[in-house]
């Protein structure tokens, strides 16, 4: 093996799962300054996530909507405001581009269909 290719701060972490409360220790880079302790009694850096394999849906089967911060409903609102507009803006669109057409059609003697 090489020498010296490997990072300096490579060492057990504990990551904790918010979502299930699951608990992973793992080799890792990662920087923190929070601390936890393992079941070996040993105190460890501490990483928290969001999602991982004990929580996420892909793995568990379970359909289960994460969501902290809100940004399903935000998107929801957003969506429900935008889409009267949406609408109107498409079929102003359309039948603006349908008198450049007929406008065109007519100034070179052709019928539009």
């Amino acid at each position: 093996m090489k020498k010296d290719i490997h990072p300096k701060d490579y060492r057990q972490v504990i990551f904790l799962d918010n979502a299930s409360k699951a608990r992973f220790l793992i080799y890792s880079t990662v920087a923190t300054k929070e601390t936890g302790k393992w079941e070996d009694g040993k105190e460890y850096p501490l990483i928290r996530v969001e999602v991982s394999s004990a929580s996420h849906p892909v793995y568990t089967g379970q359909d289960l909507v994460v969501d902290t911060a809100g940004r399903v409903q935000k998107f929801k609102s957003r969506q429900s405001k935008a889409s009267p507009k949406l609408a109107i803006g498409k079929s102003v669109k359309k039948a603006a581009k349908a008198e450049r057409r007929a406008s065109a059609a007519s100034k070179s003697g052709k019928q539009s269909k």
